[in-house]
């Protein structure tokens, strides 16, 4: 290795003014259990606060961390230890919301942690919770888990951006919230969640059908041309039914099946036809 030169201030500004600032970030919740949704709902907890409201009161977040759990291996080699790594592992996530004056942010988690212990409410028990006596049953975990839960950490351009994406994230535990006479402070409420995986970059259907899913780097104009009109809510916008007709995707599909591109997409969104979807990766897959 050469011995360390020294550099201009031109060529270490580009680097050092290219810092990401902790500030900018969302989070969504999303892809919660039909029976948790309603649970939430009758206690006024509806589905649009949960999909936009709720993120914007997170005011704390942090992107997510992982490991890798080892073992030792003596023999393979004389006086050497060897470690492997065995099973991946997945740090547990906090996330403090501002409580608003309807108290909904402290009501969402409160409930959400309720019914993953309401099985004796329901079915042939029917116990209610007010009465002497009343035991906890859990549910089954598809019920409270989700799986479209996501943070997003971005720049102030809205163009750059990383996102992660949680499967199996539900609330473990909830901090109790201190109130006091002296000096008044706005209130939060702070809750730990557990997550089986997450996965790190684009994880929607239009990312994967332009294969731009898990931080993908497109090389082709083309690509990042759709790439730009394929962003999420935090990129350039929807990509519309004559946007889509008019881009070069690079793929070879059958003129027969796909008479034109705007077929791909659902009537007024960016979200692509799922069963389009399917045809054309098994026609791929069988084509190559």
């Amino acid at each position: 290795m050469p011995r360390p030169s020294p550099k201009k201030i031109s060529q270490i500004k580009p680097i050092v003014s290219r810092l990401a600032l902790t500030s900018h970030y969302a989070v969504e919740f999303g892809g919660l259990h039909p029976r948790l949704r309603r649970h939430l709902s009758d206690r006024g907890i509806d589905a649009r606060y949960i999909t936009e409201s709720i993120g914007l009161l997170c005011s704390k977040a942090s992107l997510p961390g992982s490991g890798f759990a080892t073992a030792d291996i003596v023999g393979n080699f004389q006086g050497v230890t060897e470690r492997m790594a065995h099973t991946r592992t997945f740090t547990q996530m906090s996330l403090e919301f501002y409580v608003d004056t309807s108290y909904r942010s402290l009501k969402f988690l409160e409930h959400w942690m309720e019914f993953m212990s309401s099985g004796s409410s329901t079915g042939q028990d029917g116990v209610n919770p007010l009465r002497d006596g009343y035991y906890f049953r859990m549910r089954y975990p598809n019920e409270y888990k989700c799986d479209e839960t996501r943070i997003v950490k971005f720049e102030k351009d809205y163009n750059r951006y990383i996102e992660y994406r949680f499967f199996g994230l539900f609330p473990i535990a909830l901090d109790s919230v201190s109130v006091s006479y002296d000096g008044s402070s706005l209130l939060k409420a702070t809750a730990t969640f557990n997550y089986d995986r997450y996965v790190s970059g684009q994880s929607r259907s239009i990312d994967e059908f332009f294969r731009t899913d898990n931080n993908k780097d497109s090389t082709s104009a083309s690509s990042s041309q759709s790439n730009k009109q394929s962003n999420s809510i935090y990129g350039a916008g929807n990509l519309s039914f004559e946007a889509a007709s008019k881009l070069d995707l690079g793929i070879t599909l059958p003129s027969s099946t796909f008479p034109n591109y705007s077929n791909y997409f659902k009537a007024g969104s960016s979200l692509l036809n799922d069963s389009i979807i399917n045809t054309a990766f098994i026609g791929e897959r069988r084509a190559g």
